[in-house]
């Protein structure tokens, strides 16, 4: 059971207080976000040329939220922001596992 937790602990499965929330981060290509987003929600592609600088501009004190279409580029992702200081950053998981932690629309555009 208890390797079982710790298997589970990468990606969120509680509901978010989003008042306590920075920010939002989908790390999805542009193409990916324009089809369908969590409402509010940056987009960092973590495999743009950019992401650093975007992760740079971050208040490293702050708690953001980051997900992708599987869960792991957001891995990824909170993986480089951890190492860039930021330490209250989660794993949403997948677009839908991020839906279902925050209560977030959908929307595309």
């Amino acid at each position: 059971a208890l390797t079982a937790t710790l298997g589970l602990s990468a990606c969120a499965t509680e509901k978010f207080d989003m008042s306590n929330v920075a920010a939002v981060i989908d790390v999805r290509t542009p193409v990916e976000f324009t089809s369908g987003h969590l409402e509010g929600a940056l987009n960092f592609d973590i495999q743009g040329m950019k992401f650093s600088e975007q992760i740079a501009t971050l208040d490293p004190n702050a708690t953001y939220l980051v997900y992708c279409r599987s869960g792991s580029r957001a891995a990824a992702a909170v993986d480089t922001m951890k190492s860039m200081g930021i330490d209250n950053v989660t794993n949403l998981g997948s677009v839908n596992d991020a839906l279902s932690a925050t209560d977030l629309a959908l929307v595309t555009g």
